[in-house]
């Protein structure tokens, strides 16, 4: 694995197919395990058909000996021989009628023949066929000039044997001995094997041809469809990451619905959404930097002046000195809140969640609430759902600090003796929260403003600087970072005030007793 990971896809692709037909060119063994059983069939056959000229010859008169030999070889095509017990030549079907086969030289064909020889050659070294003999005429034609004479005197049984003619084509002898001492020997050229064999090695060469070729046009196919549009991907990937445009345009390849279409889109939206980050860590910083800029330039303004003041001024020395007192204040909350926004989302990243019943977790909090008292005679009312019913996965104290500034945010805005509502319920496999207050409401144009962070509307009255901006902005990344929303709209009886809801995804409960995601 470690190997094939340092080649590129198109010659691994081609190099699997090819390995296929390979095992597909595996039919050539089959080829020469077929000639064998040819050329085994045949000499079975050319042994069993000289024993029956055999059993002919010795109950026919003697004058009809050279007739039957002429007969059999005209019928068969075999050149058959007779010896006498002594060896000599007695018979020979050539000279008694025409020769029924002609070996061929090399030299006398024409250049096919020539290549097919090649290819024979080739692929019996290839699968490391057993080369038989090759075919001499002896000089002295005598029964001591054939090994399969002699075996069949020496066994009593038929014998034959496989040579190579000199054109490569397969000689086929057979001897016996017939029961009067003299001994027969038939050779056959089976031009026909040779014919058959070479005929089934052009099928499967054509085949494997065909094959290959098809399988190179669809190796090619498969690597233009798979690496052409992971190069695209990873061009685009490396100006991202080296982030030299300001807008690189990763393709989305709408047209595929595969693996690499899904893969495109999801490198699309993750640096859509890693330039929004961008975006939004820089608007942050020049955020920060506005923000701390005014407290910090009052908290100079008012340092400066304490200095020049007189000690004959008493009482405006101590009004300095409050005002940079509250904007030390001022700075400490801003910091504080910054850094609880810029970690947020990075810390629910990492958070394990835990099943969490928010109506106990909710009601916990109003009798808490309660129990240090509501400013202004403001009452809480809390609808509580079931227990174990509206259960969300999440972080305890994240969303303890979402609900806190929900109830603060309904609190401070709502008149005195005013009454905030606060409803759990469940719908559509989600838990709904609304926060409901008697204040004025928050005008249409500004429900997604407030939710930026430093964006920030205050009731009448209250005293600069109170609240850093950022208290709904974290608030949206902590619902965010639980697969949640957070809105706000109109009370549902249309009564002045404002609404606030969060919608998280309900836990799935698979066992009795034990709620998990």
């Amino acid at each position: 694995m470690r190997w094939s990971g340092r080649i590129s896809l198109t010659p691994r692709i081609l190099a699997v197919n090819v390995f296929a037909l390979a095992l597909l060119a595996g039919g050539f063994f089959y080829l020469d395990s077929y000639r064998t059983r040819i050329v085994d069939a045949r000499l079975e056959q050319s042994a069993r058909e000289l024993k029956l000229l055999a059993i002919g010859l010795e109950n026919a008169p003697a004058d009809r000996h050279d007739a039957l030999i002429a007969a059999y070889s005209r019928q068969t095509g075999d050149r058959v021989r007779r010896y006498a017990a002594g060896g000599g030549l007695i018979a020979d079907s050539f000279t008694m009628d025409a020769p029924r086969y002609r070996l061929r030289l090399p030299s006398e064909e024409e250049w096919q023949r020539h290549v097919a020889r090649f290819l024979d050659k080739a692929v019996d070294r290839i699968v490391s066929a057993d080369r038989p003999p090759d075919f001499i005429e002896p000089t002295v034609d005598r029964a001591e000039a054939w090994p399969e004479l002699l075996l069949a005197r020496k066994t009593g049984q038929p014998q034959a044997m496989n040579r190579y003619a000199p054109d490569r084509t397969f000689m086929i002898s057979a001897a016996t001995q017939v029961r009067d001492g003299t001994a027969l020997l038939a050779t056959e050229n089976a031009r026909d094997i040779t014919r058959i064999v070479r005929a089934e090695r052009l099928r499967l060469g054509m085949v494997l041809a065909v094959a290959a070729l098809a399988s190179v046009l669809l190796s090619l196919f498969l690597a233009r469809t798979i690496v052409r549009p992971l190069q695209r991907l990873a061009r685009a990937a490396v100006r991202v990451r080296l982030g030299r445009a300001r807008e690189v345009t990763v393709p989305r390849l709408p047209e595929r619905r595969d693996e690499i279409g899904m893969l495109a889109r999801a490198l699309s939206d993750m640096s859509h959404a890693l330039r929004q980050r961008i975006d939004a860590t820089d608007a942050f910083a020049a955020d920060v930097s506005h923000e701390l800029k005014n407290p910090i330039a009052s908290l100079r303004s008012a340092l400066d002046a304490l200095d020049r003041v007189g000690a004959d001024r008493p009482d405006l020395r101590d009004q300095l000195m409050e005002i940079a007192q509250d904007d030390v204040r001022r700075l400490d909350r801003l910091v504080t809140d910054i850094a609880e926004a810029s970690r947020v989302d990075a810390e629910l990243s990492r958070t394990r969640f835990e099943p969490i019943d928010l109506g106990l977790l909710i009601e916990r909090m109003v009798i808490a609430r309660e129990a240090r008292g509501v400013p202004r005679g403001i009452r809480l009312a809390f609808a509580r759902p079931r227990k174990d019913v509206a259960v969300v996965l999440g972080e305890e104290g994240r969303l303890i600090r979402v609900l806190d500034n929900l109830i603060d945010n309904a609190v401070s805005f709502s008149p005195d003796d005013g009454l905030v509502q606060i409803i759990a319920t469940v719908a559509d496999h989600e838990v709904l929260v609304s926060v409901e207050d008697e204040g004025p409401g928050v005008p249409p144009s500004e429900r997604e403003h407030i939710f930026r962070r430093f964006h920030s509307v205050r009731p009448e009255g209250e005293a600069f600087g109170k609240h850093s901006g950022l208290g709904l902005a974290i608030a949206r990344s902590i619902i965010e970072g639980h697969q949640g929303k957070i809105g706000i709209g109109d009370r549902e009886d249309a009564q002045s005030g404002a609404r606030f809801i969060l919608r998280l995804p309900m836990a799935v409960e698979r066992d009795p007793g034990i709620v998990s995601e």
